[in-house]
Order: structure tokens, then C-alpha cells, then sequence
């Protein structure tokens, strides 16, 4: 083990290209024809851990996958046949996180000193959750010591560009097909997540950047077809979206994007990563959400003013 860790930190340059040679990064789930205005996204369900990453990194095979938005692109794979595509990650959190600014680093992590536009104080960041993130869920650190900055460098520029060059590809094609776009980003959220004084679990967050990401018809749409299943929704917190949500909702400019987040005790065992026998109703359920977003009509999203350009 300590042999290839001392390869994998002498040359990262040279050696991240193999991280992806036999699976893809990410990858474009689609059918023949897209026949709706929405694009799904799943940035953190990848589980490819390149060998040369767990050579890095000083976390077991388990520990190493609790950042993991396990199954989400299952969970949501209905979107698909419904005629949306999704983009879907294969590459995982703990390597890289692409629901992040681009640059959004940790100056502590590396041997070198990071770019000079680097943003070194969002509060992401300081969680050790930045765009090469510091650590996994209950706060492991991934790795031993300091990475050459190179090895950030590579996986934005290989990875991290590539991802968000197709979002923007998928989105502005769906644009200029419909007139519109409605983004569906997918996450999941721990089990223990709880909310206010009374504790209580919400199985789904539906996150609009507090009004300014997506249309407020889509936004309840949502909250009222998952109530109406008999799920337990909040609204905005604690997670209102991502730098996904954030960066490609301008509904102003006819581009909604709205963040769903599923909890994990709903549909798997977080320790074991076995799926429950719920799963395939959670499927079928999110299926039936999917399709009523769907079928809201254009002017629910055509009829915001246009946003200056």
C-alpha cells in the first residue's frame, strides 16, 4: 500500500488520465429523442474510486463513501425513459465536488501554494468540503498528509470543466429546443438530519435558493405532489441549493433549477450501503413526481420577464 501512495505523490500529472481510463467520469443517460424541457443531474452518486485515489487516501474502502449520495441516480432514473437526460457522475465526492465554484480550495491541503484566484475563505471550505474536498462525512479526513497542487489542478481542469461544460451543453440545448429548461438537481441527505425544536426528519428538502433559482409554481408543485405521497418536505432548509442551483437558475432567463434532496433512511442502511426494501417504492414514487413536474404547463415558465442581459 505505502509503495503505490509514494508513486501516486510523485507524478499525479501524469498518472490522473488512468484515474478514468476504464469508466468514464461521468456519462449522459438519454433516449433517442428528448421529448421534455428538463435536464436531471446527479453530481454525487458516483462510486468509481480510481485505485490511484485510495492509494492517496488513508480511509478504508467503506469510510471512503461517506460523502456519497449512494443511488441517487437509481432513485431518479425514471427521468430518462420519461424523455429528460441525465448527466450523471461516476467520479466520487471525495475526489472531487462539482456542486462547488471551480476554485474553492483549502491553502492547508497542499504542498504548494494555491492559485492566486483560489477562493480560500467560503465557508465550505473552512468545513474541509471545498472543491477537492478535506473530508468525508462525520468529518474523516481523507488523507494522510498534503497533496502537490497539481493534483487539484488536474481534476478541475480534467473533470471538474468537462462536467460543467456538458450541464451547460444539456441545458442550453434544452433551451433552445423548448423555450425553456428546468435543471432537477438530486441529492440525498444523512438519516439524522433533523429540523427545528420537535425534531423533525424531513424525508425530502426541495431547495430553490430561496425563490431566486426556479419558478415558485415548480417549487410547490413539487412540496405538494411529495406531501400528497405522505413524505415530510421542507423548504430551503438546511440545504436552499448548491453552486449548481445557485449558477444555472435564472428563471428571468427562462433556466429553472431546482435541488431535491432525499433521505437516506428512506430507501438504504447508511453503514452498510445494502439498499431497503422501500427502494423500488421510492423509485416508483419519484417516477410519479418526475412526471407531474413534467406535465406543468409552458406558461409556468414562460410567463417570468426576461432578465437583462
Amino acid at each position: 500500500m505505502s509503495g503505490s501512495r509514494d508513486a501516486a505523490t510523485k507524478c499525479p500529472t501524469m498518472m490522473l488520465a488512468d484515474d478514468f481510463a476504464q469508466v468514464p467520469a461521468f456519462e449522459v443517460r438519454e433516449s433517442a429523442e428528448q421529448r421534455v424541457p428538463f435536464v436531471f443531474n446527479s453530481p454525487h452518486s458516483g462510486r468509481h474510486y480510481p485505485d490511484r485515489f485510495r492509494a492517496l487516501s488513508k480511509l478504508d474502502a467503506m469510510e471512503i463513501r461517506r460523502s456519497e449520495d449512494c443511488y441517487v441516480d437509481e432513485l431518479f432514473g425514471a427521468a430518462v425513459p420519461l424523455g429528460a437526460p441525465m448527466l450523471v457522475a461516476n467520479f466520487p465526492r471525495a475526489y472531487l465536488d462539482v456542486n462547488r465554484e471551480p476554485w474553492e480550495l483549502d491553502p492547508r491541503m497542499f504542498t504548494e501554494p494555491v492559485p492566486s484566484f483560489a477562493n480560500i475563505r467560503s465557508a465550505r471550505v473552512a468545513g474541509g468540503l471545498g472543491t477537492v474536498p478535506k473530508l468525508v462525512g462525520e468529518g474523516l479526513d481523507i488523507y494522510p498528509g498534503r497533496l502537490p497542487i497539481s493534483e487539484a489542478i488536474g481534476r478541475i481542469e480534467s473533470v471538474y470543466k468537462p462536467y460543467h461544460d456538458t450541464l451547460k451543453r444539456l441545458t442550453t440545448r434544452t433551451h433552445a429546443n423548448f423555450g425553456y429548461a428546468v435543471l432537477i438537481d438530486c441529492h440525498s441527505m444523512p438519516a439524522s438530519i433533523r429540523l427545528g425544536e420537535n425534531g423533525l426528519r424531513p424525508d425530502f428538502i426541495i431547495g430553490d435558493r430561496f425563490g431566486t433559482s426556479a419558478s415558485r409554481v415548480l417549487t410547490e408543485a413539487a412540496i405538494s405532489t411529495l406531501m400528497s405521497m405522505g413524505y415530510s418536505v421542507a423548504h430551503n432548509k438546511p440545504y436552499a441549493g448548491g453552486f449548481i442551483t445557485e449558477h444555472y437558475g435564472r428563471p428571468g432567463k427562462r433556466l429553472h433549477a431546482l435541488q431535491m434532496e432525499v433521505n437516506r433512511g428512506l430507501y438504504m442502511e447508511e453503514r452498510s450501503f445494502r439498499k431497503l426494501s422501500g427502494f423500488d417504492a421510492l423509485a416508483d414514487d419519484l417516477a410519479r413526481l418526475s412526471a407531474e413536474l413534467m406535465s406543468l404547463p409552458d406558461h409556468n415558465f414562460l410567463d417570468l420577464p426576461l432578465a437583462a442581459e
